[in-house]
């Protein structure tokens, strides 16, 4: 049992957590935080991370046993087989087509290009030097099915966080594939990590910058109360914070500065839910 937990991350919700924040995020700037929608998302969420963490590790399970950090994943450490792991995907796949069907027609199309998405992104590291834009597209596909799940539009506020975070995303799983960058370069796998080089720290900079704008046009466009712009400026102050983890580039602390969105999603929870 405790393998197909790790298998899913069930062990480890830090990427669950990074995709719910910005759901939660959207569901309150629509305006209609109902409780049965906020549940059907919170745990979407948490079966299409799991479902995309299958796929991630059938993916690169020839890989993982070359990299330190994933060398003790299931499929690379013999724990699981192939053939288990696509059980896995099934069940996992079979209960958001549950959830989803409990939503409008709208939704689902968007659904089915979330889907698409999820389970091309682990593929594009063989191909791409851009695969955390993948990624970003895909933990960005919850924030126009929540508009179109409660108020069947897509204002600009929809698409501005849309590109909001997209823009985080690619800037904290920089930070993660920081870590790995080594280890990459030597079986092939593709990052903007390693495509940025010497640039990381900047475009990792320019990009948490552009997250910070695009909030503060989204809190103007809706003339959110001033907690709102508190939390953007510990947001800020956290970013800045990263920036001095990452500076010498050491694995640790590349890895710490990842883990550290996790605060930046909830606090900017925290100001919406104030409103």
């Amino acid at each position: 049992m405790l393998a197909y937990l790790q298998l899913m991350r069930l062990d480890r919700p830090i990427g669950s957590l990074l995709l719910l924040w910005p759901t939660l995020w959207a569901i309150w700037l629509t305006g209609h935080p109902s409780i049965y929608i906020t549940i059907i998302f919170i745990l979407g969420v948490f079966v299409m991370r799991s479902a995309g963490c299958v796929v991630n590790d059938y993916a690169d399970r020839h890989f993982d046993a070359h990299v330190e950090r994933t060398k003790n994943r299931p499929l690379a450490r013999g724990a699981l087989t192939e053939k288990n792991a696509l059980w896995t995907l099934f069940v996992l796949l079979f209960i958001a087509l549950c959830l989803l069907l409990t939503l409008n027609k709208l939704s689902w199309l968007i659904g089915c290009f979330a889907l698409l998405t999820a389970l091309i992104y682990p593929f594009m590291k063989r191909y791409t030097h851009l695969p955390q834009i993948i990624l970003g597209i895909a933990f960005s596909w919850s924030i126009p099915m929540v508009y179109a799940a409660t108020i069947e539009q897509f204002p600009l506020t929809c698409w501005l966080l849309f590109f909001v975070n997209i823009c985080w995303t690619i800037s904290y799983d920089t930070e993660y594939a920081m870590v790995d960058r080594n280890d990459d370069v030597k079986i092939g796998i593709k990052s903007t990590a390693i495509l940025f080089g010497c640039y990381d720290k900047l475009i990792i900079g320019l990009l948490q910058i552009a997250s910070i704008i695009g909030l503060l046009l989204i809190s103007l466009i809706n003339q959110l109360s001033l907690i709102v712009y508190i939390a953007l400026l510990l947001v800020t102050a956290l970013f800045i914070y990263q920036q001095w983890l990452i500076k010498d580039r050491e694995r640790n602390k590349c890895f710490n500065a990842f883990m550290n969105n996790n605060y930046i999603g909830l606090i900017v929870f925290l100001g919406l839910f104030s409103v």
